[in-house]
């Protein structure tokens, strides 16, 4: 955050708060948060938050096989993502796709097809 600090202190010192906020314990526990924000981490392919996460989260008590599920779950809801997003206003866009190449193939125009 050397950048944000230097060309933006104010907002580098709010970011900083916010972390402060939410790292502790609250109606979760500080292992959990963690454990919340390796899986985050990974899903946001930041390198960094999860090198860092994943230490705080074994201070905070995580083991290695705590960190694997939360990693498992990232990577459940990433693959399930890819499923999901192609359903798009309803339809979808596979069949959209499908249906759009069943009509170039019908075509009766002066293109031959």
């Amino acid at each position: 955050m050397s950048f944000l600090n230097e060309v933006l202190p104010e907002t580098s010192k709010v970011f900083g708060q916010m972390q402060n906020s939410i790292f502790k314990d609250g109606y979760l526990d500080l292992k959990t948060k963690e454990l919340i924000a390796v899986a985050s981490s990974v899903i946001m392919r930041c390198q960094f938050c999860v090198d860092a996460h994943f230490q705080r989260a074994v201070a905070a008590g995580a083991t290695k096989e705590d960190i694997a599920e939360a990693v498992s779950v990232a990577m459940f809801i990433a693959a399930g993502s890819q499923i999901g997003w192609t359903k798009v206003y309803g339809e979808n866009i596979y069949d959209r796709i499908f249906e759009k190449d069943k009509e170039e193939e019908d075509c009766s125009c002066c293109c031959g097809n």
